[in-house]
């Protein structure tokens, strides 16, 4: 009895886990549909990102959602890692990983780890300053802003070069997080293999577009 309770909490951990994934891969595909603008047209992004930055759905309703999103995302990532670590106490005597799973579903907590110090310093690149300027110092609504700031954390090479190093190792993260998060919410059926194979050109495009970004900022700088 005790066993099968235990059971059903792992499954609901994962299954909440696979959720809050799912919910955080719509939010990368709307970022970077939205950054993917600033490439191609500097008005656009700014009446966008303006829009964004102003109407108070976004900023008093989805943006909270999404923050307790990302925190909950890693939080339950800790708590899984840990708890499969400790159903397994005794290392196996010989373990070749490599010829049992992927890179990316191997090293999960790695990537994601990477993924929250990028995130800290995607927020005090962006968040922080976006802060400051509604909420602290108060100054007056400007549309045109947007652009200059995006392409001003650009011009550092080596700032540029994290970002991309980072997004890089998203795509690792979204190589396995995409398909295990189908497979944890029961997607087993006639389309599964469909939608593994969407969730793999996901986890190439959407990195590869974020990298693009930032070089073509970088660049034309």
């Amino acid at each position: 009895m005790a066993q099968s309770a235990l059971l059903n909490a792992s499954i609901l951990k994962k299954v909440a886990m696979a959720l809050s994934g799912i919910f955080l891969i719509t939010f990368l595909a709307l970022h970077v549909s939205l950054n993917f603008i600033s490439i191609i047209s500097e008005d656009v992004f700014n009446e966008a990102s303006h829009f964004m930055g102003y109407n108070p759905l976004i900023q008093y309703v989805m943006q909270p959602v999404l923050a307790i999103g990302v925190i909950f995302h890693f939080i339950m990532g800790f708590i899984l890692t840990a708890q499969n670590s400790a159903a397994r106490p005794i290392a196996y005597a010989k373990y070749n990983g490599a010829a049992n799973a992927s890179w990316s579903s191997r090293n999960m907590i790695i990537s994601g780890l990477v993924i929250l110090a990028f995130l800290g310093l995607h927020f005090y690149d962006f968040w922080f300053p976006e802060v400051n300027y509604k909420y602290i110092v108060g100054e007056a609504p400007n549309a045109t802003r947007y652009y200059g700031e995006l392409v001003h954390k650009f011009h550092d090479p080596i700032r540029t070069g994290i970002y991309c190093v980072a997004f890089v190792l998203l795509g690792f993260h979204l190589w396995h997080g995409f398909a295990s998060s189908l497979q944890s919410v029961g997607m087993h059926n006639k389309y599964s293999r469909f939608l593994s194979k969407i969730g793999y050109g996901f986890a190439v495009v959407v990195p590869a577009l974020f990298i693009l970004i930032a070089l073509v900022h970088h660049f034309n700088n």
